[in-house]
C-alpha cells in the first residue's frame, strides 16, 4: 500500500518525533522512507556581498545534508531503507510538490498542534502540507515538552 515515505525534517527535535512512526509504517510495507529537508533561500540584504550569502547557503546545504545523513544512518541501522533530499525553496509548497513529483504514497511529519489565533499568527507548514497534499499524510502530535 505505502511504497514512499516522506517525512520532513528541519533539524528539529519536534520534527524528529515522526520518525518512529514513519518507520513502523515502513516497516510494516516494506516501503522506503525519503528523509525531506528544505533549505529557504537566505533573504537579499542590500548592505551584504552576493557571494557572502551564496557560500552561507553552501554551508547551510552541506550542514543539511550531514544532518539528513546521520538520521538516515541510524534507521539503516534499524533496518530501513532510506533516501535522503534536500531541496531549496518554501517548505510546504516543496513538500507537497515533491510528493506528486516523486511518487510518494505517504507523508509523515510532526505538529505542535496549535489552534486559533496561535495559528493564524504563526502559520503552519503541517496545516498547509494536508491540505495541499494529494497522498495521505499522518501528523504526529509532538510531546507536551516540545510545545514550550
Amino acid at each position: 500500500m505505502y511504497k514512499r515515505i516522506l517525512v520532513p525534517l528541519d533539524g528539529s527535535k519536534l520534527a524528529e518525533q515522526a520518525l518512529p512512526h514513519a518507520l513502523a509504517h515502513a516497516e510494516h510495507f516494506g516501503a522506503e522512507l525519503i528523509l525531506f529537508k528544505v533549505l529557504e533561500p537566505l533573504p537579499e540584504v542590500t548592505l551584504s556581498a552576493p557571494a557572502a550569502v551564496r557560500a552561507a547557503e553552501q554551508i547551510s546545504a552541506q550542514l543539511a545534508q550531514e544532518y539528513l545523513e546521520g538520521v538516515a544512518d541510524r534507521l539503516r541501522a534499524q533496518g530501513a531503507t532510506v533516501h535522503v533530499e534536500q531541496i531549496e525553496g518554501k517548505p510546504y509548497v516543496e513538500i507537497v510538490r515533491y510528493a506528486e513529483e516523486q511518487g510518494v504514497s505517504m507523508i509523515v511529519m510532526s505538529t505542535r498542534g496549535r489552534s486559533g489565533f496561535s495559528r493564524w499568527l504563526l502559520g503552519s507548514v503541517a496545516d498547509r502540507v494536508v491540505r495541499g497534499a494529494t497522498v495521505p499524510v499522518l501528523l504526529v502530535q509532538c510531546e507536551p515538552a516540545c510545545k514550550k
